[in-house]
Formats: C-alpha cells, structure tokens, sequence
C-alpha cells in the first residue's frame, strides 16, 4: 500500500520547512534567493496553507519564485512513501486493572493512587518482552489520542525492559492532556509525566522511546524515531505558547532536547534543569519527584529558562564580565607610547583599526614606530600583511624603531653587528609576515587564514594590512562596492573580536581634498569606496605631514567608538628621519624631546 507524502515532506522536497503547518501565510527568508542577499533574514517567501491543511502555495516578493504542492504527477516531484498497512490498533480489553503490587510500585516512586487511574494504567500477567526473551507481569501504559487508544507501552514489573504492540503508530504518551493548553511539557518517560502530575502539572506529555544515541546531522521528517512528532502534528500545532524540555539530565537526555529543539524551534523552547547539588543531585522528573519532593520539582519547572540560540544573549549570559569590569580601575587600552597621543587614543583588543593620509605622508611609518612600541612595552606580536615592503627591507626599517640606530651609515652612528643581531632576534620573536609567494591570491579570507594560524602558533595581539588596495578583491557582480567592503570590514571585526587582537587596515583616500589650494586633512570619509570605513571602524586616524621639510607629523583622531579608549582630537609629532622614530612635540625640563614611554 502506498501512501501520499504529508504536507510537510512535500515542501520539504522544496527546501520549505515551517514552524506550523496550521492554515493561514507564514513568512521566512527564500532557499531560492536569500542566502545570496545582503538582507539573509529578510522573511521575502510568503507561504499560504489552506484551510484544512492539504495544500499550500508560496511566492517569493523578492525573486518571484513561486509553486505549489499539489501533486498532481507524483513520479516526477517526490517519491511515495510505502508503508506494509494500516497502522494495528491495540487490544486494550486485555488490561487489567492494577494490581496491589503494582500499585506498591508506583508508591515506591512517589505515585499516587489517583494518578495512576487519572492516566488508566493498567496491568497485565503475561507479556512477550523480546529483551528478557520470556512473557513476564508488566505494567500497561495505553497512548490515546482523542479519547481512542493509538498504542501501549509494557514495562516489566520485575525488570526494566520494555516493549510497545508491534505495528502500532508511535505518538505521544498524555497526548490528550495538552488539548486546549497554551503550553506544554515534553518529558522522556512516562514516569516523569506522572511526577509532574504530582506536582500539580498535567500538561506534559512523553516521547514514546526514550532519547537518541546521538545527534543527526540534518533533522528530517524521513526519521522514524521522531515519527512520532509528524503523528501527533495537529495536536503539538494547537500549542501557542512555549514547549518547556524536562528530559533527562545526561548524555542522550541532552540529543534528545537538542533534537526536539530544532524540530518544534529553538525560540519556543525552554529548558529545564535538574538539582545537582552533591548530596542529592537527580536525572529526571520523578527522581527529583522522589528526593526532593513535589515543591522542589515545581520550582524546576517554574525556573525553566529560554533555549539558548546562537547570536541570542540575555544581559546575565554576560554577568560575569559584567561585575569584573566594575572590579576594575579606571579602564584604557595600552598605551600608544606618546603621552600627547594618549589622550586622544589608545589601543585595545577586540577593535578595528583604520588608518589613512595621503601617499607618502608616512600612513606605514607611523604604524610601525606604534607596533614596535606595542611590542617593547607590552610584549605584543604582530602578524603584518604589508604588501609595500619585502620582508627584509621592512625588518631594517623596524630594527631602527627598536634600537633607534640607523641601519646604514648616515649622519650619526650606524648599529654594530652585534645590535642588528639583537634586534632580528626580537624581531624573530614579536613579527610575523603574511606573504603570497606562491602568486596565491591574496584575499581577505587567505590573509585572515593566516592570520589565525599566527594567532594559534604565535600568540599574535594585532594584524596589519597595509594597505587595503592591494587586497585581491573578488566581488561578485551582484554585489556593490559599498556591500564588499561592509562585508570585508565585518569580517576583520569579527576576526578581531573572536581572537583577542587588534587589527589594523591602512586605506588610501580617493583623491586629494584641496582648501583654498591647500591640502586639507583627508577624513575616513575620504576613502575610497564606501562610508563604511568610518561606520565600521573602532578607531580611526589620519597620517599628515603639512610640510615635508619639517619634522612635524600630525595625527588626526577622528573615531572613537568606546569613550574608555579615547576620544576624536589630534597632536603634533616629532619625526626624525634617522631612526624612523616619532616623539612628542612637547620639550622636557630638561630641553631632550620625548620619545616613547618607559623607553
């Protein structure tokens, strides 16, 4: 016998999967079109069911992709789903009542007498149990649905083994208790439903096999051990409240709560937790019934908290954090090395850094005096992507920074042998080179990929890209300029703030800003591309040089975004071409210019 696929396989076979499948229009993002979109949670897919739930039609507002279930050629669109016959209905004549020992069963795990008639559990004398291999007393749970017994669940007096009427449709135990509810209570075995009961809940109902071995890869209606979801459809669609998950506190008891998560939806779950102090931590329902009673047990259901979904948080998710940053003194970033500079900003984890100035205003020579300072006084090591220096020109450039000697001869003393060799060795240990040289493409996600391995290997506090033109830019056609580089930008950001560092990106801006013919200051929003370079950045600065026969170099603070690390404003530099040092441009007592702090 064959059988016609329920509504929900057939929209399945679209890749349309719902959270109801009652009548009326839902709305959720496109398989066809929105994984594509900038706009990924737009709910552009409008799907209508009709009113008794056999079929359904859906059009897409944004891709104008449209269909429907009617299945009117069934060899072509989906496969038919066979099946031996008609599920077997149990004979529930065979129940007895309970028996006295029975009851003393039920008594021994806190069970009434009332519940145990309430739920008409039943006994019978003698039962095939294929995991004893004999016929044993077993306790009878019969499952209904709507007043009609759909299947029974024996379990052995003696021993715990279990067995279901063969060929019977799988649904949930106390089906009928959550008709009419607003919300309902999922449970792993039918003794937890009777605890609950216990402590004054009757909306709850069982899985009728307990819990997985372990997790599916991807949740399908094709699966028989959660057939029985698909079974009672109608029944779990009419809740329109929450679904509060009170399975076991172990290992399958945790797949099987992820499992039933997923399937109803994440954010109409909540879940339950068990007590586990030492002395008398429990599994489940009825062992928290047992050891701690009916108040306790309510308590657990009344505590029972969202499931968590991921890119969700409740403020108390960050409560520890929270009360550590108030156990803290007044909080900064490190410092940058020029007391005039700090100021206006200082340099933190977590955060994206955006540099610009006009070509040859000394955007990377700056950047390297900041990260040498950055590694001298806090023992930062930085992976640099520069796609302007070779590697070992740019080590001379940042030995000088380091010892404030000359690589070469020149006006003043060149280092020895010996100093070069100290200053390779530390630069041996704090800079790292992200170089293409195998003509790979130098993407955003190669560059990030190595950066993460020097974060893995090397412990690395900051990445530098300098600069961003040099980036292999693939954007696709669909895609703007301004998109790609929002997309770049969050990319960096997250990169930042899921590995601890601080990432620097020096840009161009895209032509030079004349004022009365002279050239003014470029800004963040001068930068080629898109504004997003001054939306996305944490801290954002400008390298100008007013006047290239002087040593005055200015840096211009324009973004801030957290008050702690600093604020917009700016400060004159002193550069000495020597040693590509810079220093404040304030005198000391004693006449000497400073330089960088505890240098």
């Amino acid at each position: 016998m064959t059988t016609r696929p329920s509504l929900s396989e057939r929209l399945l076979a679209h890749s349309i999967r719902l959270p109801s499948y009652a009548p009326g229009t839902r709305r959720l993002p496109c398989p066809q079109c929105s994984h594509g979109r900038k706009k990924r949670n737009d709910p552009c897919l409008a799907v209508t069911i009709n009113a008794d739930s056999v079929e359904a039609v859906w059009h897409c507002h944004h891709c104008d992709w449209s269909g429907t279930t009617k299945w009117d050629n069934p060899g072509e669109q989906l496969p038919i789903r066979s099946r031996r016959g008609a599920p077997v209905r149990p004979n529930k004549d065979a129940i007895e009542r309970p028996t006295v020992e029975v009851m003393r069963w039920f008594a021994e795990r806190s069970i009434p007498l009332e519940v145990v008639q309430r739920n008409r559990i039943g006994f019978v004398r003698q039962h095939y149990m294929p995991q004893l291999k004999a016929k044993v007393a077993c306790i009878a749970f019969p499952y209904y649905r709507c007043g009609e017994v759909i299947n029974i669940k024996y379990r052995a007096l003696a021993e715990k083994a279990f067995a279901q009427v063969k060929d019977a449709e799988k649904i949930l135990y106390g089906l009928d208790d959550i008709v009419g509810t607003e919300d309902a209570i999922i449970v792993e075995g039918e003794l937890d439903k009777l605890a609950l009961e216990v402590a004054g809940y009757c909306n709850v109902i069982s899985v009728p096999d307990g819990a997985p071995q372990k997790l599916r890869e991807k949740p399908g209606d094709d699966d028989l051990k959660f057939e029985f979801l698909r079974n009672c459809a109608a029944q779990l669609e009419a809740i329109t409240g929450k679904f509060i998950l009170a399975v076991d506190n172990d290992g399958q008891g945790k797949v099987l709560e992820e499992e039933l998560a997923r399937r109803i939806g994440k954010e109409r779950c909540w879940r339950v937790r068990w007590p586990d102090s030492n002395d008398a931590p429990c599994k489940d329902a009825n062992e928290t019934l047992v050891m701690h009673g009916p108040e306790v047990l309510r308590e657990c259901i009344e505590r029972a908290e969202p499931y968590p979904i991921t890119g969700l948080y409740r403020a108390s998710d960050y409560a520890e954090e929270y009360w550590a940053l108030y156990g803290e003194e007044r909080r900064s970033g490190a410092s940058t090395g020029w007391l005039s500079l700090d100021e206006f900003m200082t340099i933190a984890p977590r955060q994206l850094s955006v540099v610009t100035g006009i070509p040859n205003h000394g955007k990377s020579e700056f950047l390297d005096a900041l990260l040498v300072g950055l590694a001298k006084r806090n023992g930062w090591h930085v992976a640099m992507c520069s796609f302007e220096n070779q590697p070992p020109q740019h080590m001379t450039k940042l030995a000088e920074k380091y010892l404030g000697l000359p690589f070469r001869d020149g006006p003043t003393r060149r280092m020895t042998q010996a100093d070069a060799k100290t200053a390779l060795d530390w630069l041996d240990e704090h800079f790292f080179f992200i170089r293409a040289d195998d003509d790979a493409p130098a993407t955003v996600d190669w560059i990030l990929e190595r950066a993460r391995a020097a974060v893995l290997r090397y412990g690395s506090n900051a990445l530098v890209v300098d600069p961003y033109n040099e980036i292999e830019h693939r954007r696709p056609p669909n895609v703007t300029e301004t998109e790609f580089i929002s997309q770049m930008l969050g990319k960096m950001k997250r990169f930042a703030q899921n590995h601890e560092v601080h990432v620097f990106i020096v840009a161009h801006p895209a032509k030079p800003v004349r004022d009365g013919g002279k050239i003014s200051v470029p800004t963040l929003y001068d930068i080629a591309g898109s504004a997003n370079w001054a939306n996305k950045a944490d801290l954002g600065w400008t390298v100008h040089r007013p006047d290239f026969e002087a040593a005055a170099v200015e840096i211009h603070v324009h973004k801030v975004r957290d008050k702690w690390i600093g604020k917009p404003g700016g400060v004159t530099l002193h550069y000495d071409r020597v040693t590509g040092r810079y220093s404040d441009a304030v005198q000391g007592p004693a006449g000497a210019v400073r330089g960088y702090r505890n240098d």
